[in-house]
């Protein structure tokens, strides 16, 4: 905490203990005073920072203001969607909490023993920030097991509709915040749904995979900028996922943006099933794609796993990397805590290797700025991408 990082490891802790999310005094060994933190009597996190200020009181006032000093900060950033994170975490000081704003309709997730003890104050102090009535709490992630807290769901403040549409960019995207993963979808992919935009209006796909497709985000991306390029007519796009429901969702965002259906030109199927199954199987048919994007839920939450997690990012890649077209585009991402940028990159190259294909990395990817990493807390940069392009034969 010297350094100004939140987080205060139960190996770290000589004494001193405390309830369930209570504030308390953190010292150094020699009693210098470090920072004020919420403690967690059961996770291997046991004190996470409120403020490095001794002469700060933490009190509602506190959390009051830097909940609204999170949600201004958006306004820094040019995020083209009303779809927006407000509070990403520690990054904005208020360790355990993610908030997302849905339209007319906050998401909330009360991940932590401190922001689970402040809970009503929080909600409150965010639906002023923001002069909205409406908060969903979201609270069911493996992340509240750690801390000792059961899942909870359900509306904190307000009700209405769970179901709703978000604008992004140039297209529209529906979602379920009851139901869909996280707080209802993926936000932070934004920017990069963006660019595989652009890229599908500048290269004119013709045959495109989108796997771990959730609820079609980059197939209508990619859809969108087939269209700006007037190259609609004849392209295939390929939409796989193990789950129905989101798949359902997908189809329904591909309407919803005026594409597919009779007489568009554009042929677009969509697939219920395991990711490896399906790549193996078009190996086997000689199916290739110009664009692939690998968008793969958690493999490591924590740095513990990254050897199992590396096994599964290498065998996807060097799948997907089988089926790409000399020249074509392979957007990989992963989204794991615990496997840094630098081991990602070695692993694709190592799954480049497996399936004898070089490539050019072109572009290193990220989350949006609205899911900022800090100087002071680098291990914010969760989500990790490389645009691929592999060299022509």
């Amino acid at each position: 905490m010297q350094r100004r990082h939140p987080w205060v490891f139960e190996s770290a802790i000589a004494r001193g203990g405390a309830d369930s999310g209570e504030t308390v005094r953190v010292e150094s060994h020699d009693g210098a005073f470090l920072a004020w933190a919420a403690f967690s009597p059961i996770s291997k996190i046991r004190a996470r920072a409120w403020s490095f200020v001794e002469t700060q009181r933490i009190d509602a006032a506190f959390l009051a203001s830097v909940c609204e000093r999170a949600v201004r900060a958006r306004g820094l950033f040019d995020l083209q969607s009303d779809g927006v994170r407000l509070v990403h975490g520690e990054a904005d000081g208020l360790p355990g909490l993610i908030v997302d704003r849905y339209g007319d309709t906050l998401v909330a997730q009360f991940l932590s023993a401190g922001v689970e003890r402040w809970k009503d104050v929080i909600a409150d102090a965010l639906l002023k920030a923001t002069g909205l009535a409406k908060l969903y709490e979201r609270s069911d992630a493996s992340g509240r097991e750690r801390e000792g807290l059961k899942p909870v769901t359900g509306w904190l403040r307000g009700e209405g509709a769970t179901e709703m549409t978000i604008r992004e960019h140039d297209w529209k995207l529906s979602l379920d915040i009851a139901t869909g993963h996280k707080t209802g979808f993926y936000l932070d992919q934004r920017d990069s749904r963006q660019r595989f935009a652009e890229l599908a209006k500048h290269r004119r796909f013709r045959r495109v995979l989108n796997c771990f497709c959730y609820t079609g985000g980059f197939t209508v991306a990619a859809l969108a900028g087939l269209k700006a390029a007037d190259a609609l007519d004849g392209a295939e796009l390929v939409s796989v996922d193990s789950s129905q429901p989101a798949l359902n969702f997908a189809r329904a965002n591909i309407a919803l943006n005026g594409f597919g259906g009779e007489g568009s030109g554009v042929k677009t199927e969509f697939l219920d099933a395991n990711v490896n199954t399906v790549l193996r199987e078009f190996i086997d048919q000689g199916r290739t794609f110009d664009a692939i994007v690998l968008d793969p839920p958690k493999f490591a939450p924590t740095a513990a796993h990254a050897e199992r997690a590396a096994r599964a990012y290498k065998d996807i890649n060097r799948l997907a990397l089988k089926i790409l077209e000399p020249g074509g585009v392979l957007l990989t991402f992963s989204c794991s805590g615990g496997i840094s940028a630098d081991l990602f990159h070695k692993i694709v190259a190592s799954a480049g290797l497996d399936a004898n294909v070089d490539g050019y990395i072109s572009e290193r990817l990220g989350a949006a700025p609205d899911h900022p990493m800090t100087i002071e807390f680098p291990e914010g940069e969760y989500l990790k991408g490389l645009v691929v392009v592999r060299k022509p034969a």
